[in-house]
Order: structure tokens, then C-alpha cells, then sequence
């Protein structure tokens, strides 16, 4: 039976450090998936599925990454399986019918939309005949990005918002303060400046002390930047200026290049322009890769596609440039495309009003396949775009939030910056606590279930009582908690309803213990002859199998042993004699093994507990005397 218990044991322990392990394995491939890290994420979702974790989610999940990879012959398989499960989001009706229209199966493309308007879904006839490709029609089906207005915007124009270290960097035509006013001549507006605010000081007011200290800023136009991990070094674009003479081409004008420079004793300072700049064509918008081996830009460079277009150039580990490299016509087209942004999984953004969008300069984010070769591009739709120009995104670290700016009805000033959140992942979360003592209950066995009882997620607490899981929005689930000696407790829970922003439902349980019944009637009395304390052989049989239960069926259990007499002879005779009976016992059983400390005490008490009436008062028989002259034992504890 004890291995058994053991064996069961450690399957329940290797099924949750399993459970652990892949719940970390979902929030890495969510993080993939919301950086646009498709590919990738193909691989872990497909994981999740074959260890059967939260598997329909994982499905969906796949079926979604297939669509954004244009592959709709595997985003086809995994949607069907999608829709077949039960309660799933109506969107996924939606998503199955554009996915069936990408593989050219519109009768049955048909048959889909029909049951995703049936089921209460709105579809835009105009728009879907306006929009042939099918996967901007997924992507775009169900609002991925919300916004919030930033509190640094100004009468002029602000744009190309970069996140680092707490400190929003930022270009603005603000000059409010300056003493000495330069003017462009193209819109009338002070010439645009690089300035800095802390991310948390939401009601400072950012006005000429909050310029970029050291010599960046000049009276021409500086800005958007990007900057090294380290903080150490900034790359930022300006006009043709250097050392106070303004440079042009041979018709005259001037033109954007990308300058460096370094952060030294808090002012950024030794300015210098990069090689691959030219006095002809404009170099602009730097935005370096995740690991600072290539710097993006925006150029109007000869042998172009038309306009401007996006290139790269090496950044070599001795500090010098390769040859600029176009991304070529995936990502370029005969119009302008400008604003690189790259994430940290490398994927790229930009702006352009050469692709199919919604106005003028709409952003797109690039989709790559497993040689990282850019395969095509998304337009990230409403409402990150609209129908004026949208440009300069930016994505923190969590692919969830970031900026970008605009210059759409509403704003403050011409263009303007604005913060946007996507929805994130949801979670249950709480803690396991006893009832009675408020203590956290470590290795709680949590198991996630679906409406049908269908187990999605099974996990342990951690050694604080705490557990979260992830889950879909708008779902109806059930949590189990099972813990050894405690009652089950089992709570329906509801995603349904809850706000895009929140991120946890909080689920706190607190668990009774179960009344433990000690098996006291397990161990028997043993019992002495007349005036005698020796163990007699029936009580070396009792006593051998307290030894074993001790030993082996119980190892934790602890007992303490109680000796009696009959009522004949004197009370202290009868108390050294029950003593000695007390002290026989306790002997016997340490010598055959047992642990001293497991006997709390051997006491004798005489003849102060008799079992019936048999005193000095009354004449009893020898069978009657004899159930007095016994050793007892108590169990104090069994684990």
C-alpha cells in the first residue's frame, strides 16, 4: 500500500513540474506571437498541442500564426479544428471563411461567414471587396490595439516616441521658452528638437528644459533616434549640418543624415556622421535590431524602388558600417516608405503610403519565414491607422505597448504622439490558504477545466500557495483545487465580460482541513498476570505488531504508553507496580527498534483508571480483575 502511495505520488509530482513547465512554454509562445515572432511561435504552439496543454487554445493560436505566415493550406487544417470545439469565440468563424477564401474554396468560405453573421457577427461587405488579401482580412477582424492619449503632446508637431531605461524620447517643433526662435519655412513651425521626459512623471510639463542636454540639438531639425541597450551611444537623424555649416545638394537643398553620438557624464556629446551618408539624397529614421548588428533606415538613395525607401547596413564589432542594402520590393514599393522600427524578436515595422491602407502613411509589421527572409507584411489597422498619415511605431519589450503618432482629427497639434496597449493575455491567478490558520497550502493540485469538464491545465501551487494560468477571454471555466488532507473545493469562474486592460482574475481559495479519526482501536491493550510485570507471550504478539505498524505502515506516528493494576493490595504498591509494567513495555519496544522519541512518556498510574467496578468494595472474579491489569497506548500523532 505505502508504494502505492509512493508511485502515485511522484506521478502527480512529475505531472505538475510537466504542467509548470509548459504553462512557461505558453507564455513564451504568446510573447512570440505578440511580437509578430510567427514562426517561431508555429513551433511552441505545436509543442503545447502534442503535450496536450491547453490544447484548443494552443489550436486557435496555430491556426492564427499560420494565417499571419500566409500559409492558409495549414491555417485551413488548424481553424477547422478550431471551430469544432465547443464554445468557441465567433471570430473563429470569421477567421476559418477567410482562410478557406485563401486556399480558393469560396463555396465553402460562403457557408462560414453565413454561421459567423448567424451568430451574431458583423461583417463589412465594402471593405472585404476592397481588401482581396485574407490574411489582412484575419488580422484585421477583431480590434488588436487600444489607445490611450499621452500628456507630452504639444500645439506643434511631436512624433517618433522611443521607450528606454524610463525615459520617453521624443522630436517636437515645441518652443515654448526659447528665447531665440528659428522657424521652418515648409509649415511655419519651429524647427524640430529631441527631447526627453520620465515615463512616470505623468504631469510634469516637458518644455525647453527638457531638451537633450549636450550637442545634439542644433537650430535645424534633429530626430526620431534610436538608442544602444547600454544608453551609451544614440543614433538620431538631422540635417545636413555639421560644424555650424549647412550642407547641400547641387540643386540646393538639404538633406536628412544619421549622426551618433555618445552619452558622456549625462550630456550627449563627439557627434559624428555616419560614412555611408551622402550631400545628394537624404539617410534617415535609424532604428537598430535587437542585437545592434544592423541599423535600419529610411532613404531616397539612387537605384531605389521610388520614393524612399527601407535599408540596412552591418554594424561591424569594430565600430564600422557595411554597404547600405535595399530590403527589397516585399517591404519597398514605387512610393515612400519610411520609420523602420524593429522589436526585439527582429521583427520589423514601417511606415508607408505605398501599400494597401486606410489613408495616407499607414504602419505595417513584416512577417518572416524560418531564414528570417520577410515573406510579407501587415497593415496593423484600426485603430493604430486611420485615414490620414500614421507613422514612427515604436513596441516595448512586451509586445503589448508602445507608441506611435499621427496626424488624425483630434489631436492637440499637427502631429501628435499616441500610447497604444494590445490586448493582452488573461490569467487566473490566487492563493491556496488553510482556512483556519490563514497559512499558504503549498502543492495544491490546480486543475483548470472547460465548461464540459474538460481538463485544460493542471498545475501545483508554488511553496507561497500561489498559481496562475492562462485562459481565453469570454469563457466560461471551472477550477478544481486537491490537496492531501484538505476538502476539494471547486468554483465555476468566468472570463466573460471582463475589461481589454485587465490582465488577472484573482481566484482565492481557502481549504478546510479533513477531521483526521487516529485508528486508536488499531492497537490493542496488552495485559499482566497477578502482582507480575513481566510481557507475558500474548503481549509479545501485540507489542511485535505495534513495533511493525510503527516501523512501517505509520513511520511518523507517535504514542505514548499508560500502565494499570487491578485494585488488590495497597495504592503505592499498585503505583510502583503499574510503573514497572510502564517501563517494560517502553523497554520492549526501543529494543525491537522503535524510535525513543517517538514515545512521548511511559507512566504508570496504579489503580486510579479502572475499566469497571471491580474496587476494593466489591468481589469480582479473576476474568474481571485480569481487564485492569493491562499497558494501553494512546496515539498522539500519525504523520
Amino acid at each position: 500500500m505505502r508504494a502505492k502511495h509512493h508511485i502515485l505520488t511522484s506521478i502527480i509530482l512529475l505531472l505538475s513540474f510537466s504542467a509548470l513547465a509548459q504553462y512557461g512554454t505558453q507564455k513564451k509562445a504568446d510573447n512570440l506571437f505578440n511580437k509578430f515572432s510567427f514562426v517561431n511561435a508555429v513551433q511552441v504552439y505545436h509543442n503545447l498541442i502534442e503535450k496536450d496543454f491547453n490544447a484548443d487554445y494552443a489550436t486557435r493560436q496555430l491556426a492564427d500564426s499560420y494565417a499571419f505566415l500566409r500559409n492558409p493550406d495549414s491555417a485551413v487544417v488548424y481553424y477547422k479544428k478550431a471551430v469544432e470545439q465547443p464554445n468557441v469565440p465567433i471570430a473563429y468563424y470569421y477567421n476559418y471563411a477567410q482562410a478557406l477564401r485563401g486556399v480558393k474554396a469560396y463555396k465553402e468560405s460562403r457557408v462560414w461567414m453565413r454561421r459567423f453573421k448567424k451568430a451574431g457577427g458583423e461583417v463589412n461587405e465594402e471593405r472585404l471587396s476592397k481588401d482581396p488579401d485574407f490574411i489582412n482580412s484575419i488580422f484585421n477582424a477583431k480590434q488588436q490595439y487600444f489607445l490611450t492619449d499621452v500628456n507630452f503632446n504639444s500645439k506643434y508637431s511631436d512624433f517618433g516616441a522611443y521607450e528606454h531605461d524610463g525615459k520617453i524620447y521624443f522630436a517636437s517643433s515645441r518652443n515654448e521658452g526659447v528665447t531665440k526662435k528659428h522657424i521652418y519655412g515648409w509649415n511655419e513651425e519651429p524647427f524640430l528638437d529631441i527631447y526627453v521626459t520620465d515615463k512616470s512623471a505623468n504631469d510634469s510639463i516637458v518644455d525647453h528644459k527638457s531638451r537633450l542636454k549636450g550637442d545634439i540639438n542644433s537650430v535645424y531639425h534633429e530626430g526620431p533616434i534610436t538608442i544602444t541597450k547600454d544608453g551609451k551611444t544614440i543614433y538620431f537623424s538631422r540635417n545636413n549640418y555639421n560644424k555650424d555649416v549647412l550642407g547641400k545638394d547641387a540643386e540646393g537643398m538639404t538633406n536628412l543624415k544619421i549622426y551618433k553620438a555618445s552619452l558622456i557624464d549625462g550630456k550627449w556629446t563627439n557627434v559624428e556622421e555616419l560614412p555611408f551618408n551622402n550631400d545628394d539624397y537624404s539617410n534617415g529614421h535609424p532604428a537598430l535590431n535587437s542585437d545592434e548588428t544592423k541599423l535600419y533606415f529610411a532613404s531616397n538613395m539612387p537605384d531605389g524602388f521610388g520614393g524612399t525607401d527601407i535599408y540596412y547596413v552591418d554594424v561591424n564589432s569594430n565600430g564600422s558600417y557595411g554597404k547600405p542594402q535595399n530590403l527589397g520590393n516585399v517591404v519597398n514599393t514605387d512610393k515612400n516608405e519610411r520609420f523602420p522600427f524593429v522589436n526585439s524578436e527582429g521583427v520589423l515595422f514601417f511606415a508607408s503610403d505605398g501599400h494597401p491602407g486606410l489613408g495616407l502613411l499607414d504602419i505595417f509589421g513584416t512577417v518572416s519565414d524560418k531564414t528570417n527572409n520577410i515573406i510579407s507584411v501587415l497593415n496593423l489597422g484600426v485603430p493604430v491607422n486611420s485615414s490620414k498619415d500614421d507613422f514612427s511605431f515604436f513596441m516595448n519589450d512586451d509586445g503589448l505597448s508602445g507608441y506611435f503618432a499621427s496626424n488624425r482629427n483630434g489631436g492637440v497639434g499637427g502631429d501628435d504622439i499616441y500610447a497604444y496597449d494590445r490586448v493582452p493575455q488573461l490569467k487566473i491567478e490566487g492563493t491556496i490558504t488553510d482556512v483556519k490558520t490563514n497559512a499558504p497550502v503549498p502543492n495544491a493540485i490546480v486543475t483548470l477545466l472547460d465548461g464540459n469538464n474538460k481538463q485544460i491545465a493542471l498545475l501545483k501551487t508554488d511553496e507561497d500557495g500561489n498559481y496562475d494560468i492562462n485562459i481565453d477571454r469570454d469563457t466560461d471555466y471551472i477550477l478544481n483545487i486537491k490537496k492531501e488532507d484538505y476538502i476539494d473545493d471547486t468554483r465555476h469562474v468566468t472570463s466573460k465580460g471582463v475589461e481589454k486592460k485587465v490582465t488577472s482574475i484573482t481566484e482565492n481559495f481557502h481549504l478546510n482541513q479533513v477531521e483526521k479519526v487516529l485508528p486508536i482501536t488499531e492497537l490493542y491493550p496488552i495485559y499482566f498476570d497477578f502482582n507480575k510485570f513481566d510481557i507475558r507471550s500474548d503481549g509479545t504478539a501485540e507489542l511485535d505488531r505495534i513495533v511493525n505498524l510503527m516501523m512501517n505502515t505509520y513511520p511518523n506516528m507517535v504514542i505514548k504508553i499508560e500502565s494499570h493494576t487491578d485494585s488488590r493490595g495497597s495504592s503505592r504498591y499498585n503505583d510502583r507496580l503499574s510503573l514497572g509494567r510502564a517501563k517494560a513495555t517502553y523497554k520492549y519496544l526501543i529494543d525491537k527498534g522503535v524510535d525513543p522519541a517517538r514515545i512521548t512518556e511511559y507512566k504508570g498510574y496504579g489503580e486510579q483508571k479502572l475499566i469497571n467496578d471491580c474496587d476494593d468494595n466489591t468481589n469480582c472474579t479473576e476474568e474481571e480483575h485480569q481487564l485492569n491489569r493491562r499497558t494501553q497506548f494512546i496515539v498522539i500523532k500519525m504523520e
